[in-house]
């Protein structure tokens, strides 16, 4: 594989044999310290060995050599005690230096999170010139599929090393990068830098560089993550001062043109048009181009929680399915989930003119989804007419279902729970004449009567919210608790009282 590509100024060489040329002074040390170190081994080694050979062959015994027969030598002892004690400390001492100097990630000029994901690297300012930019850097789809076709004999010299969107630095600043993970244990390395840090879920880790030269340099995610771990590079772009803060103020002016406004009433076209680009970035990795999934990874292109209601695809992309194994996607603006969750649905054969707005998703981060499946707007409204339409769309929707959803084995309401049940408390406080109806739910796993007796638990928890907000009880009516399969949604759904309009 390597051979397919010619050597790459600031990445890897096809017939390499030493360390990557540094250009932080961290790395500089590093290879001193390699020299250094390989250098006292190889002379003792020969010192060593040469010594052993030399006194086999000159006092062999068919040279009438006769063995010496002593029983201890104290000055012998101490000389192979405090030789080797003094050659540790010779080598320990400069090392200790550079790795104290190498965790040393104080005062820096710029901070930056990445995060590993299956399989692609997130990057986020969050200190220093260029905070509050953000972004996701993808393997470019062009050398994933010529990967994928197994012919890599026209291969650049780039080839699996380039991305969407690199990492962008400034030359000569201490750069400090905080590491960590969203689903499994990768690794954030760049020879060049002299740097390798885990990205390890539910932990921060932290390093730091200070590139020396101006360039393109390149890494790899250095820990096996799945099955396209090769599928995840690292592109590191130092420019000048000037160059940097040119890159920032464009970065910066992309993102206030980008900025959608969530209360924006779309046509069927322009989200399925604005989804394809970001099905292409996020999800066609796993899901594939042609929607027809791979492996364990599971079809979009005739699913039925792709073709079923709206609010069970939405489900999915902001929960995740599979206990991680597909992950939760809430970095994505509401624009950005509504657009891709609409291009599933209106792209291969899965025809099924079903829309959703932004401002659905707004709605669902808080607790409420919509019911049944969506539409596609007959036109662009009017400028002087959307807002109307949007307000009259709210207000049908105002009666739920509120969806409040709890932990694993509790029936204890959470801060976004009591959230979800006050909102819902504030629309039936305005309705004082209707009648209010609670459902728990549970799944078809584990023991029926307990499971039932826990969804009971957490109607009532909530019927006493609600209460405590002004709603009389003989308003609230508890229904018989109902049973969510596997393929109904995912386990969060089974973990839910719904606040609906009693019928």
């Amino acid at each position: 594989m390597a051979y397919a590509a010619q050597d790459l100024p600031g990445g890897p060489a096809v017939n390499q044999l030493n360390l990557h040329p540094p250009v932080t002074r961290i790395a500089v040390e590093q290879h001193w310290l390699h020299w250094m170190m390989l250098i006292i081994c190889t002379v003792i080694f020969i010192a060593v060995f040469g010594v052993m050979f030399y006194s086999i062959w000159k006092h062999r015994k068919s040279q009438g050599a006769k063995a010496a027969n002593f029983h201890e030598s104290v000055k012998v002892e101490v000389a192979w005690t405090v030789a080797p004690f003094i050659i540790v400390i010779l080598m320990a001492l400069p090392a200790t230096k550079v790795l104290v100097a190498q965790k040393d990630t104080t005062n820096a000029d710029l901070t930056i999170k990445a995060t590993g994901y299956q399989w692609k690297w997130g990057y986020d300012y969050l200190s220093g010139e260029g905070e509050g930019l953000g972004f996701v850097s993808t393997l470019d789809n062009a050398q994933r599929q010529m990967s994928n076709s197994g012919d890599v004999s026209n291969a650049p010299n780039d080839y699996l090393l380039r991305v969407d969107n690199p990492l962008v630095v400034p030359v000569g600043k201490k750069v400090r990068i905080i590491t960590t993970a969203n689903d499994v244990i990768h690794s954030f390395m760049v020879p060049a830098f002299g740097i390798k840090q885990d990205a390890i879920p539910g932990f921060v880790r932290d390093t730091w560089f200070k590139a020396e030269k101006t360039g393109d340099y390149y890494g790899q995610c250095a820990e096996l993550c799945g099955k396209e771990h090769a599928y995840m590079p690292i592109h590191v772009k130092v420019l000048s001062a000037e160059a940097y803060s040119a890159w920032v103020a464009g970065e910066k002016k992309k993102l206030a043109a980008k900025a959608d406004d969530p209360n924006k009433v779309w046509v069927l076209a322009d989200l399925v048009a604005r989804g394809e680009k970001v099905y292409a970035a996020n999800c066609a990795a796993c899901h594939q181009a042609n929607g027809k999934g791979a492996g364990p990874i599971k079809p979009l292109d005739g699913s039925p929680v792709v073709l079923g209601p709206t609010a069970d695809m939405m489900h999915a992309v902001l929960e995740g399915r599979a206990n991680g194994a597909m992950p939760a996607w809430k970095q994505l603006s509401d624009t950005e989930l509504a657009a891709v969750v609409t291009f599933a649905k209106n792209h291969w054969s899965n025809q099924t003119g079903q829309l959703v707005q932004p401002a659905q998703f707004v709605a669902a981060r808080g607790g409420k989804f919509p019911e049944g499946g969506g539409s596609a707007a007959p036109a662009a409204p009017a400028a002087d007419s959307a807002a109307p339409a949007q307000g009259a769309a709210a207000a049908a929707s105002d009666a739920g279902p509120y969806q409040v959803f709890f932990e694993t084995g509790k029936s204890v309401l959470d801060d976004k729970a009591q959230a979800a049940v006050k909102k819902a408390a504030e629309y039936w406080s305005a309705h004082k004449d209707g009648k209010i109806a609670l459902s728990g739910f549970v799944d078809s796993t584990g023991n029926a009567d307990k499971n039932a007796e826990l969804a009971k638990e957490r109607a009532k928890a909530v019927a006493k919210l609600l209460e405590d907000s002004g709603i009389a009880g003989d308003r609230i009516e508890l229904r018989k608790p109902e049973t969510i399969t596997a393929a109904a949604g995912s386990d969060q759904q089974a973990r839910r009282v719904d606040i609906t309009a009693a019928k």
